[in-house]
Parts: C-alpha cells; sequence; structure tokens
C-alpha cells in the first residue's frame, strides 16, 4: 500500500488478490466492516455504517439508539469501476451542510490480472473545505485515515479468501 499527499488532495493505493467485481462488491457491500466505529460524529455508538450503492445514495452512520448521521453523498456509482463521493465533514469534525465547502473521494478499481486488483483512492478539492482544509488532509492521509480504511478492506478480503 502506498500513501501520497499532495497540495490539495491525498492518494492511497492497495493491491488485493481478488476479482475486480469482488473487490467493488466487498468495498461497497462491507462498508461497515471497513469503516472504524471510533470514526464517529454520532453522539452514541455506531451500530452500522450503510452505504447506498447508487448515485444520490448516502453513506452514513446508524447510532444504536436509530440515530443516523449522513456524512458523504453518492456522486458517481460505476460498477465494477468506480464510486466518487462527496466528504461532507467540515476541518472541525462536524457535518458540512453548504456542499461548496465539502471535497470527494474517488474511488477507482482495476484489473491488473483476472484474480488481481488494484484499488487506487484518492480524496480532492480539500481546500474546499476553507480554514483548516490542511488539518483534514493530514487526518485522512495520516495511519488512522484512508490508509487504515484500505488496510481494513484487504483484510477484510484476506479472512474471506
Amino acid at each position: 500500500m502506498t500513501t501520497q499527499a499532495g497540495a490539495t488532495s491525498v492518494r492511497t493505493q492497495i493491491v488485493v488478490e481478488v476479482p475486480l467485481e469482488r473487490a467493488f462488491r466487498t468495498f461497497t457491500e462491507d462498508f461497515d466492516q471497513i469503516k472504524p466505529r471510533e470514526h464517529n460524529m454520532l453522539g452514541v455508538e455506531i451500530a452500522e455504517t450503510v452505504f447506498e450503492p447508487r448515485v444520490g445514495g448516502h453513506i452514513f452512520d446508524r447510532g444504536i439508539d436509530g440515530s443516523e448521521c449522513r456524512w458523504a453523498r453518492v456522486l458517481v456509482y460505476e460498477p465494477p469501476n468506480r464510486i466518487v463521493f462527496s466528504w461532507d465533514i467540515s476541518p472541525r469534525w462536524q457535518l458540512e451542510t453548504d456542499g461548496a465547502r465539502t471535497s470527494e473521494v474517488e474511488v477507482r478499481f482495476m484489473a491488473e490480472t483476472a484474480q488481481r486488483t488494484r484499488v487506487e483512492l484518492e480524496h480532492r478539492n480539500l481546500d474546499h473545505h476553507g480554514d483548516g482544509w490542511a488539518g483534514v488532509r493530514d487526518g485522512i492521509g495520516g495511519e488512522g485515515g484512508w490508509p487504515l480504511y484500505l488496510h481494513r478492506f484487504g483484510g477484510l478480503l484476506d479472512e474471506h479468501a
């Protein structure tokens, strides 16, 4: 796995030993197992994280009390090759309701062989968040950010091999 932080983006990737379709399906259908529970903006523990697999859908956390935190909007859904979703979280790690002040995450799935897939994640336009955006870049690019998500994704695929 490699990670690079650019001026206003973070890129990370992983190669997994599964077919393209399985990698895509696992990332979207099992996102609940990829996202750490401690990444939580709810006032209660997370019961589940839901990835709605369609343009216009959301990625959201549902609390044990039924409350919801919709922290992303699905902008592009092109199975099994690509998804793009908004990052509706401010530099203060609170929901951002102004779409002009959000960034976006693109995840691309590329077959290297019939049984190997490269997954590239780019979180871009971080400067759209305004003051404090560099802190967001550092957080999502660090060990507890997107690299952790891709590591958990790879581990999940290994478990079900």
